[in-house]
């Protein structure tokens, strides 16, 4: 069955307790728990990351070369500083979708910015945490 990584940056494991007027109610549990679900309906396996280390990051999406035929991320705030996780998505082969849970381009200039954009094969913005589900939708339809 084909395999779908799904990487989230730092502070992402904080989602339903911070700033839920950006980033809602819904915990990273709950998005991995409806994201496994939608893998089993589309026919694909989802292997589901966090952290805050910009090296952990980077060691899965090397691992993910040869385990994944896609990768969707949401880098955090890693998408404006990261040179070194945009280089290591450069060296896998397969889709790779850029997910924000809020409106990145509605927030602070610093944030229009993103280094994943340059080998993303697409970006999700503002669609809160329903933006996963779009994601794997289409990285499915990429690799299926």
């Amino acid at each position: 069955m084909p395999k779908v990584y799904i990487l989230n940056g730092p502070n992402l494991n904080l989602l339903g307790q911070r700033q839920p007027e950006i980033y809602g109610s819904t915990t990273l549990a709950d998005i991995e728990a409806r994201c496994r679900e939608l893998g089993r309906e589309l026919g694909v396996e989802i292997g589901f990351f966090q952290s805050n280390h910009e090296g952990q990051i980077i060691d899965t999406i090397h691992e993910a070369r040869h385990q994944a035929q896609a990768i969707i991320i949401n880098p955090a705030a890693f998408t404006h500083t990261s040179v070194a996780i945009l280089d290591a998505l450069n060296a896998f082969d397969g889709p790779v979708l850029e997910v924000h849970i809020s409106n990145v381009h509605k927030r602070e200039g610093f944030r229009h910015h993103s280094y994943v954009s340059l080998r993303a094969d697409g970006v999700i913005a503002g669609f809160g945490t329903h933006g996963y589900a779009l994601a794997l939708r289409h990285a499915a339809s990429m690799i299926l």
